[in-house]
């Protein structure tokens, strides 16, 4: 059996997002963030877009590119201190923003991607994390229920890929990527190099194509990728 090429540019791929889609995107921080597919959602003007991500980056890179150009209707993520525009957009109420504790978001994530419907979990039950979630009792103790969380696109970033969608990641640029690449309904990653068809060990393979929808290739890389590079 032949295995279907998965390359294509960067402009198709990021087409398929249409207004009102959930988008996952991967990264912590600036490490695994797919800022070149960013980009291109901000240069296509998606709009009413709900994203879930760990963070919302800095001023003037990634996740803050969408909020300037109010795309952003939903933000689901664990913290936003590090964006001003995000505080003050959720402050103004032009966004809604659902946090998350942060092992929590990586749960509900794994869980959509593993097919559960949530998981039973006490962390944050007394806290306004807590508030309005159904709460069941298991044994001796108190649970909450937090529902499961996929997407309709995933943005993912990966250091090496074939064209069957098999991704190695870098480091620490895994986190949130092999679970976002299982949670949602089309994944796209972008990579920085492309190895042929067998070249790539199953031993480094993060993330296996079939999980894999799109991927791209980068001809160059932004400066917001900077931080990580020696």
């Amino acid at each position: 059996m032949k295995l279907p090429d998965k390359t294509t540019t960067i402009l198709d791929a990021i087409g398929e997002i249409t207004d009102g889609a959930s988008v996952m995107v991967g990264g912590f921080g600036v490490p695994g963030t797919p800022f070149c597919l960013i980009n291109e959602l901000v240069r296509q003007g998606a709009k009413d877009l709900t994203i879930i991500k760990n963070d919302a980056n800095e001023s003037g890179m990634g996740i803050d590119h969408l909020l300037k150009n109010g795309q952003v209707a939903r933000l689901i993520t664990t913290h936003i201190g590090l964006n001003p525009r995000a505080i003050e957009m959720m402050n103004a109420g032009d966004i809604k923003v659902e946090f998350c504790a942060q092992g929590i978001l990586a749960e509900r994530i794994r869980a959509a991607g593993a097919g559960l419907a949530g998981i039973l979990t006490d962390i944050g039950i007394d806290t306004e994390l807590g508030v309005g979630k159904q709460r069941v009792d298991v044994g001796d103790r108190t649970q909450m229920v937090e529902t499961a969380l996929g997407a309709d696109f995933a943005l993912i970033h990966a250091d090496r890929a074939d064209p069957f969608g098999n991704l190695c990641y870098s480091g620490t640029a895994q986190n949130f990527n092999p679970a976002m690449a299982m949670a949602a309904n089309v994944v796209i990653a972008e990579f920085e190099a492309l190895h042929p068809l067998g070249q790539l060990s199953p031993d480094i393979i993060h993330t296996p194509g079939p999980f894999v929808d799109r991927v791209v290739e980068l001809t160059e890389l932004t400066g917001e990728y900077a931080v990580v590079r020696r």
